[in-house]
């Protein structure tokens, strides 16, 4: 039986912007390590599952697709950043 992780993706470092966060994505974990190719130097390996990335809207979908395919999975829950909202004025309080 495979294995899945189910997670939401982080926003990038590089943008502020919060584009492509919405989605839950399931990704097959992989199942037998990365080899170098004796010829060309790149890592591989014949398990095909590892490409494999399904996004869904909501979490629900993910585990209903999940449960109806018979995979174990496990979720991994996104991490909520506090804002900490300030004004201008809040520097100069005491």
């Amino acid at each position: 039986m495979a294995e899945a992780k189910i997670y939401q993706p982080s926003k990038s470092a590089t943008q502020s912007g919060k584009a492509k966060t919405k989605n839950w994505v399931l990704e097959f974990v992989p199942t037998e390590a990365k080899k170098p190719d004796s010829i060309m130097g790149w890592s591989g390996s014949g398990d095909i599952n590892s490409q494999i990335k399904l996004k869904f809207p909501t979490l629900d979908d993910a585990e209903g697709y999940a449960k109806r395919q018979g995979l174990s999975y496990h979720v991994v829950m996104p991490h909520v950043a506090k804002l900490h909202i300030k004004t201008y004025s809040d520097n100069f309080k005491f």
